[in-house]
């Protein structure tokens, strides 16, 4: 699809300051949360609210719904004194070329993060078993391009994140991204933040409202329609309503056929018919859309610069954080391409504080 009109911040700070960093601090109590061997899920609806079911199971989507429901209902609170985590679920055909990146940025806050992998379910897994990503693939169904499923398997990993009760934000990311800053800023950041993350704009050209289908009406009307990046960052509250919304999500899927994507145009649109005082109406994923064509900027090896990094990191326009302006606000970027690992390594230093 043609790119949002959305212009993204290029910017002017080498490093994160002390002052532009979120105002609170994390809990401090830790303990880690491991995937489980696999039994079916049927006999995992049994087991305590405070285990995990297992990643890789013979459930349906719908009993993986039924389960979030139970969950929500029953564990409402946090009696377990240990930190709340981030939920980091990686939407991706099969190989993670990038993960001995991810794989700095996460190394030495245990207990603070799960990670779930939604990829092609013909992959054939090689992970390695001492790997923080070893033993998070998901159950998971083959996605088309704008389709309806692309927002099943968004759905199916929130379901899957949400299943562990100490999961309280939830980032969908692709195998073309990267964290742009150290764990602890970027769990700061979600942890303490007010608003959900939802790229959502009301694109009157072509390639917004020019995809919407009157069909829609009288539940979605053109003023409802919205547009937005499909990579996201939200809350357990906003995760919960959106895994169990079945009005919104029935008329895009019997309407909402290309030129109409799916992946673009449901929870913008969604969300801001229903929950958009939870929602902050701009991602935390920077995407380059400068190039004209369906699909956005991917960066090689040799633009790999610190001057990139940081314009990226810090761009020259402000946000809004907490009712606060920052300069800070993109917290991961893609695409990058498997041949940037080597020298995104050389740069973890500025990115992670090494």
């Amino acid at each position: 699809p043609p790119p949002p009109p959305e212009s993204l911040s290029h910017g002017e700070t080498l490093s994160l300051s002390p002052s532009s960093q979120p105002p609170s601090s994390p809990p401090q109590d830790t303990r880690s949360s491991q995937p489980i061997s696999s039994p079916p899920i049927e006999s995992a609806m049994d087991v305590s609210v405070k285990e995990q079911i297992p990643m890789m199971h013979n459930g349906s989507d719908e009993d993986l719904v039924s389960r979030v429901m139970t969950i929500s209902i029953t564990n409402t609170t946090n009696a377990t004194n240990a930190p709340y985590k981030v939920a980091f679920m990686f939407l991706t055909p099969g190989p993670m070329p990038l993960l001995p990146l991810w794989e700095l940025f996460f190394k030495g806050h245990k207990g603070l993060f799960s990670i779930y992998i939604h990829p092609h379910p013909d992959y054939n897994d090689t992970i390695p078993q001492d790997s923080v990503f070893y033993g998070t693939r998901i159950t998971s169904q083959p996605l088309y391009w704008g389709d309806i499923s692309m927002v099943d398997a968004e759905r199916r990993l929130l379901a899957n994140a949400l299943l562990d009760p100490l999961n309280q934000r939830f980032v969908l990311l692709s195998e073309s991204c990267i964290p742009l800053f150290h764990f602890t800023t970027t769990y700061n950041y979600l942890i303490n933040s007010n608003l959900s993350y939802i790229s959502s704009f009301d694109d009157k050209r072509k390639s917004g409202r020019g995809r919407y289908n009157p069909q829609m009406s009288p539940n979605i009307t053109i003023q409802d329609w919205r547009k937005g990046s499909q990579w996201f960052e939200i809350n357990r509250d906003l995760a919960v309503r959106i895994v169990v919304e079945q009005k919104y999500y029935s008329i895009f899927k019997e309407f909402c056929r290309p030129p109409c994507y799916n992946d673009e145009h449901y929870l913008p649109t969604m969300v801001n018919i229903l929950y958009g005082e939870m929602n902050s109406n701009r991602t935390v994923t920077h995407v380059d859309w400068s190039i004209v064509g369906p699909h956005p900027r991917k960066f090689g090896p040799v633009e790999i610069t610190e001057e990139l990094l940081n314009s990226i990191r810090f761009g020259s326009t402000e946000c809004v954080y907490n009712n606060s302006t920052t300069p800070m606000c993109m917290l991961f970027a893609r695409k990058f391409t498997p041949a940037t690992l080597k020298p995104l390594l050389t740069f973890a230093s500025l990115l992670f504080g090494f």
